[in-house]
C-alpha cells in the first residue's frame, strides 16, 4: 500500500536539484533504467543510485528489476497534487539548463537498455 509524504517532505525531496533532475526525465520518459539516468545526468552511478533510494524511500518513484538492470517509474499512486506538481515542473523547466542537456545526453545515448546491454562502460554518446 502506497504511504503518502507530508508536503513538506515532498518539496524537500525535490530541493536536490540532481533529484530533481530525475524526476524531470521520468515524468518526461516514463520508465528509465539507472544507467539511462547515468547517462542523461552525466553523473556517476553510485550518486545517482543514492539519489533514487531517497526518491523511493519518499514514495516518489518505483523501481522494477529486469535481469541486472533497475529500472525506475514516478509511482502511479502519487496524490493528485504532486503528480500535478511534477507535470507542471517538468513542462515548464523543458527548455532550461540543465534539463535541455539532460535530455540531448539521452536521446544520444547508445545503447538504451532495450537495445542490447546496459553495461555502463558500453555506453558512449553520438557525436552530432
Amino acid at each position: 500500500m502506497y504511504q503518502s509524504i507530508s508536503p513538506s517532505q515532498f518539496f524537500q525531496t525535490l530541493a536536490d536539484e540532481t533529484r530533481l533532475r530525475c524526476v524531470v526525465l521520468l515524468q518526461q520518459h516514463g520508465e528509465l533504467c539507472v544507467c539511462e539516468l547515468t547517462c542523461a545526468l552525466n553523473l556517476s552511478q553510485p550518486k545517482i543510485s543514492r539519489h533514487l533510494a531517497h526518491l523511493k524511500a519518499a514514495g516518489v518513484v518505483r523501481d522494477r528489476r529486469q535481469g541486472v538492470w533497475i529500472f525506475y517509474t514516478l509511482h502511479p499512486q502519487l496524490p493528485k497534487w504532486m503528480s500535478a506538481i511534477i507535470h507542471d515542473t517538468a513542462h515548464n523547466l523543458c527548455e532550461q539548463s540543465p534539463f535541455t542537456e539532460d535530455n540531448q545526453r539521452l536521446s544520444q545515448m547508445t545503447p538504451r537498455p532495450n537495445e542490447q546491454s546496459c553495461d555502463i562502460s558500453q555506453i558512449t554518446i553520438k557525436e552530432k
